[in-house]
């Protein structure tokens, strides 16, 4: 029993492993912190294996709390150097007015936040959304559409005041 559990495990990893650090290091520019990200995923379905049911949706999830976490970290962190000044001798004080997706996303709420990384970013079919995060598909289409057009706003809103 606790064999076939292991050999089940390892053949987890293998199968899911690559393309979980691969979407985690299209998120965070970075790949040892997508390594870790996706490592420390792993590490979150181990201690759970029993109780999960759907472990490629749980590592995603895990995976998408862990990126948020992240942002917010690198985050925090630009803020406390701008903060203190020392932004102005590493790069110039004016912000590029053209966003990236990924902080435009990071700034999305959760409720809409989750379902654009797992389905857009981790490829998770709308009903998998759903099931992971124990909403119905109609909701979770209404979210996508909500956070699409939100989106959609910010960069035509940008695009108006770079003109």
């Amino acid at each position: 029993m606790k064999r076939s559990r292991e050999q089940a495990a390892s053949e987890l990893f293998a199968a899911l492993y690559p393309r979980l650090a691969g979407w985690c290091r299209r998120l965070v520019d970075d790949d040892e912190t997508a390594h870790e990200i996706a490592s420390e995923a792993f590490t979150r379905l181990w201690s759970r294996w029993t109780s999960v049911t759907e472990p490629r949706a749980f590592l995603y999830v895990t995976a998408a709390n862990l990126v948020r976490d992240h942002w917010r970290r690198l985050d925090r962190e630009r803020k406390t150097v701008r903060r203190v000044g020392t932004e102005a001798a590493v790069r110039p004080h004016t912000e590029p007015s053209d966003p990236s997706v990924r902080m435009l996303v990071q700034a999305l709420p959760e409720r809409l936040r989750v379902p654009i990384l797992l389905h857009y970013y981790a490829d998770l079919p709308v009903r998998e959304v759903s099931a992971v995060t124990g909403r119905k598909e109609g909701t979770i289409k209404a979210d996508l559409h909500a956070a699409r057009e939100l989106l959609r706003a910010h960069l035509r809103r940008n695009l108006d005041h770079s003109r």
